[in-house]
């Protein structure tokens, strides 16, 4: 039986107060097809909502002219990222919308794109948003959500503080004055003593007090009205009652009305040109996402679906691109703000998508005298959240390896690329982690002959050892045995000393490498082939399987293998006493006195 509670509102939305929560009781979380939608939270959902979109506004106009695909586009992604995700994903308080990091990639796009091709440049950049969101239901289809947060903390921390230091450096340009230099970070670092000689007083005075009202902002009073959106009132406000006289550049009056539909561009040669910017859009997008659906499930004690939300990213991704939006992500900011503001269930992300919406068709006009020196401030102001001050202070203190990691990722990302500062980063990190394993599992690698240094071993085990002297060689392997012990297994087998048989422990190995295996395999077959018997204890499951694919539990007797050491010990012993050659008995003990 399901509890159906009806609460006092309007027919249509008990009715769909009903549906929903008859749905998420009856369907199986992972078989649902929309995010939780419910009316029992309706006050908080709509106040969440509310707020979040009173701060989407001023950052995606920012985020829009910062990518170089204008104030539209920006609104357009946070309307359409927002209204999918908020349908189709799996972090019911999620709100998504154009980030920082997402807005850094494609301006890089666009730059890159548009030198390549200055006709159809930015078609092929929103063609680059769509294949993102396919990639994106791609990974949550193939069920890759778990794995894509599966990421060394110095290499996150890294290429997200690089993106924050380009947000800021692709901000100075504009805080200036000036439109931003072509070539990116290199670009406007190299034209910096031109446009500091050339400074725009007014444009500078509007940026930097932008930032500094959204900085000293009281934070007890942010959760009331977002003090981005204070900034752009009252720069906007400024700009127009004090510096009317002067030639500001503005945004311009946006389009009012739907968007008009981009269809894909490309052909074989671009599609190799964009797959991968693609790719790293699609990346980069899920991990800002699930990260930031981390962050809503330990503020509301919620489960979210990794691999849904990433259905419902790449949706949302694919529709931007189809509108000419640019590309969004989880945003930790309006998320924090929509949680705390009663925002439970994914009606407050819906709430925001269609305040948003009726901003892009019948209110365009008023963002026309908005400053862009202001969104400039706006923008700067994120790139100092994005860079991960708290571990920057410390990350020496933590470990020297991992603070030279996280700098290097720093570099590459700020100097060179995403995807090259990721791969390097997590691969050099990983061999890292790895070598420390390594180390670690090597010390449970041994090789017992004698009671001393048995200590694993019970006393009975111990005293068959002691009579056996030395004969028997208990090869004690515990832990997952990984690829990087294959060389400590090889090195203990080759300085292993004389021994009759070869007794090989598995009983605390969970996990067998395929290195490790073929390490064992190795020792295995010498030793048969000196003539030396070998029993196998312990071997089950995984391991079992993958010694007996490799024929190494063909090779031995069956009854050589074993479950319980010390059985293995007393038969080893035993096979040994039937083996030993009887002493002749002399002709001096013969003689009969």
């Amino acid at each position: 039986m399901v509890n159906i509670k009806i609460i006092t509102l309007n027919r249509w939305a008990s009715v769909l107060y009903l549906y929903t929560y008859m749905g998420n009781k009856l369907v199986p979380k992972s078989m649902r097809i929309l995010n939780e939608i419910r009316f029992d939270n309706l006050r908080g959902d709509l106040f969440g909502g509310v707020t979040a979109a009173i701060i989407a506004l001023p950052m995606a106009l920012a985020f829009g002219v910062a990518s170089g695909a204008g104030p539209a586009a920006g609104l357009y992604g946070a309307v359409l990222v927002g209204l999918f995700a908020a349908l189709f994903g799996g972090t019911p308080t999620l709100i998504s919308e154009p980030t920082g990091p997402m807005t850094v990639v494609m301006t890089a796009v666009i730059a890159n794109l548009m030198a390549t091709n200055p006709e159809q440049g930015m078609a092929m950049a929103f063609t680059v948003v769509m294949m993102a969101g396919v990639f994106q239901m791609i990974f949550g289809a193939l069920k890759l959500g778990k794995y894509v947060t599966l990421m060394p903390y110095t290499v996150i921390s890294g290429f997200m503080t690089g993106i924050g230091i380009i947000l800021i450096i692709l901000q100075i340009g504009p805080m200036l004055g000036h439109a931003t230099p072509s070539g990116g970070v290199l670009g406007t670092i190299q034209s910096l003593p031109d446009l500091v000689a050339s400074i725009d007083p007014a444009e500078a005075g509007l940026a930097l007090s932008t930032l500094a009202l959204i900085l000293v902002f009281p934070r007890r009073l942010s959760r009331l009205m977002p003090p981005q959106l204070i900034a752009l009132v009252l720069g906007t406000l400024v700009s127009i009652l004090v510096l009317g006289q002067m030639d500001i550049r503005r945004i311009g009056e946006i389009p009012a009305g739907l968007p008009s539909l981009q269809l894909p561009v490309f052909t074989p040669e671009q599609w190799r040109l964009m797959v991968v910017d693609a790719l790293v859009l699609a990346v980069l997008g899920g991990i800002d996402a699930l990260l930031t659906s981390v962050i809503a499930e330990s503020l509301t004690r919620k489960e979210h679906s990794s691999d849904k939300e990433l259905v419902g990213q790449g949706m949302g991704n694919l529709a931007s691109g189809l509108f000419g939006g640019i590309p969004g992500a989880g945003a930790t900011m309006g998320t924090v703000v929509n949680i705390q503001t009663g925002g439970r269930t994914a009606l407050s992300g819906l709430t925001r998508a269609l305040i948003l919406l009726v901003v892009v068709l019948w209110a365009g006009g008023l963002t026309a005298h908005i400053p862009m020196a202001v969104l400039a401030g706006i923008a700067l102001k994120v790139g100092l959240d994005i860079i991960d001050w708290s571990f920057l202070k410390r990350a020496h203190r933590v470990s020297f390896k991992a603070a030279m990691i996280m700098y290097g990722v720093i570099g590459l990302t700020v100097f060179v690329d995403l995807i090259t500062a990721v791969a390097i980063g997590v691969f050099v990190a990983n061999l890292l982690t790895i070598e420390r394993l390594c180390k670690l599992q090597s010390q449970s690698v041994k090789a017992i002959k004698h009671p001393s240094g048995a200590d694993d071993l019970s006393r009975d085990e111990q005293e068959v050892l002691e009579r056996t002297n030395g004969r028997i060689l208990l090869f004690y392997l515990g832990g997952p045995l990984i690829f990087g012990l294959a060389k400590a297994i090889s090195r203990q087998h080759a300085v292993l000393p004389e021994h009759q048989v070869l007794i090989l422990d598995f009983t605390q190995v969970p996990v067998l490498g395929v290195s490790s295996a073929l390490a064992l395999e190795k020792m295995v077959l010498e030793d048969l082939q000196a003539g030396r018997s070998v029993f196998i204890v312990g071997a089950e499951g995984d391991v079992k399987a993958r010694l007996d694919r490799l024929g190494v539990t063909a090779a031995i007797p069956a009854d050589q293998l074993f479950t319980d050491r010390r059985a293995a010990l007393v038969q080893a012993e035993a096979l040994l006493d039937a083996s030993a050659p009887r002493e002749p008995v002399s002709e001096e003990r013969s003689v009969v006195v």
